[in-house]
């Protein structure tokens, strides 16, 4: 006798599916929303007509360089995550209700990014510019979780893992998965003392996440 199918395949049937197509094609436009958002937070800046000069304009564009170091740094990070996202999916040999919904916590937190950037860009240049920092790498704290929990629901006892992926592999990729909620809790603190420093840190991860290799061998 037939066993029951537990999951839902990559074109909607049921039984656990051959394809992540429509699981990425989903996340890209969900990745592609939430780094549009983050322009939002640019204003025109408004002067009266008749009191409108070059210098005065030139003054309030230089003003707004909180908003474009936080856009900055956001885009810069959202575009890593879509590119470890698409890296870390490659290696699933198929998809299913865990990995669908842990794939969702992931962009969840992806969408929540535009609004701590928000914050940053509107107080980093003020006495509140520590806390806007803390708030800002704290998110990304809860985002390294996130993805920690759709690295598992892929990976844990090879679940979904493709066969050609070796272990050596997995487990270099879960030692930076470790490492993340460590670095951004440590960069979390150091932002209350230093906003600069904490942004630093987080800054850094970042650059490091661009050589993470996902390849199976």
């Amino acid at each position: 006798m037939n066993r029951a199918p537990t999951g839902i395949d990559a074109e909607g049937g049921s039984g656990k599916g051959n394809s992540t197509n429509r699981l990425e094609a989903f996340s890209d436009g969900v990745f592609a929303i939430a780094i549009t958002l983050l322009i939002l937070e640019f204003r025109v800046p408004t002067l009266a007509v008749s009191g409108a000069t070059n210098a005065r304009l030139t003054g309030e564009l230089i003003a707004l360089w909180p908003s474009l170091l936080a856009f900055t740094m956001s885009f810069f990070v959202i575009l890593v995550m879509w590119v470890n996202h698409h890296g870390l999916i490659r290696l699933a040999r198929g998809v299913d209700y865990p990995l669908f919904f842990a794939n969702g916590l992931v962009l969840l937190m992806v969408t929540f990014v535009p609004f701590p950037t928000a914050v940053l860009a509107r107080y980093l240049a003020t006495d509140a510019c520590r806390a806007s920092a803390a708030f800002y790498c704290g998110t990304f704290f809860v985002v390294s979780l996130a993805w920690d929990a759709l690295f598992l629901s892929l990976a844990r006892n090879r679940r979904l893992v493709r066969p050609d992926v070796s272990d050596a592999a997995l487990a270099r990729i879960r030692r930076a998965y470790t490492l993340g909620p460590l670095v951004y809790a440590g960069s979390t603190l150091a932002a209350l003392g230093s906003a600069s420093v904490g942004l630093a840190i987080c800054a850094s991860l970042w650059v490091l996440w661009t050589h993470l290799c996902y390849r199976p061998e």
